[in-house]
């Protein structure tokens, strides 16, 4: 691994500190089971083709099915946040869905992502919601949907990837996650780490084996 590729300690912890300050860690503690709503065939195969292959950095990896939820790593796609509104069954998972929807148009976002928990803390659904706005539209769709399967793996801070994406595009247009994006991604996942923390001494424990990692043998 290449020094880029190893974040600090302090690097680490900006990844899971929100903008309101206090220190939060989350990972999915079961296998995601992916289902896409309002996308075009190809864009739905490559959300799902992501999804999996992002899963695939967790023990979970992907299920077919979720027995207590059916699916639980949700993408709602439209092209107005008031469209969410029509969408079959949103309602019922978004209770307050008509306020988000005037607050996410009258703020200009673009994507949101809701979290929901088990009882240890882990991540049990996450449902993303996407406005294919101009700036989206005008990313490679294996670009946003890597992004997107990134930034669902994991509770990151609502202020990870403000100034910088989780993916990198390289030459002949292949799309990979930046490398220290799939360090802490893969750091996140070692067994002997908790599901979830408060604790900022957790990002200790990620640097620490980021940078085994980075060692080799």
């Amino acid at each position: 691994m290449t020094p880029a590729a190893a974040p600090g300690e302090a690097r680490v912890r900006a990844f899971f500190t929100r903008s309101g300050g206090g220190y939060r860690f989350a990972r999915w503690g079961r296998p995601q089971v992916p289902a896409i709503f309002g996308a075009a065939p190809e864009a739905e195969r490559a959300l799902t083709e992501a999804l999996r292959a992002v899963a695939a950095l967790s023990p979970h990896g992907v299920a077919a099915e979720d027995r207590e939820l059916g699916a639980n790593a949700l993408v709602f796609l439209a092209e107005r946040w008031a469209d969410l509104r029509e969408v079959r069954g949103l309602p019922r998972l978004v209770p307050d869905l008509d306020r988000l929807a005037d607050v996410l148009g009258a703020t200009g976002a673009n994507q949101y992502r809701i979290f929901d928990f088990d009882g240890r803390g882990a991540i049990r659904l996450c449902i993303t919601l996407l406005c294919v706005d101009d700036d989206l539209a005008r990313l490679p769709l294996p670009a946003l949907a890597l992004s997107q399967a990134a930034m669902g793996m994991l509770l990151w801070s609502d202020r990870a990837f403000l100034s910088e994406s989780p993916v990198a595009l390289l030459e002949g247009g292949r799309v990979i996650l930046r490398p220290e994006i799939a360090a802490v991604l893969r750091a996140a996942y070692d067994p002997e780490l908790p599901d979830a923390s408060l604790d900022p001494a957790h990002a200790a424990a990620l640097a620490a084996r980021i940078g085994a990692e980075g060692e080799g043998p």
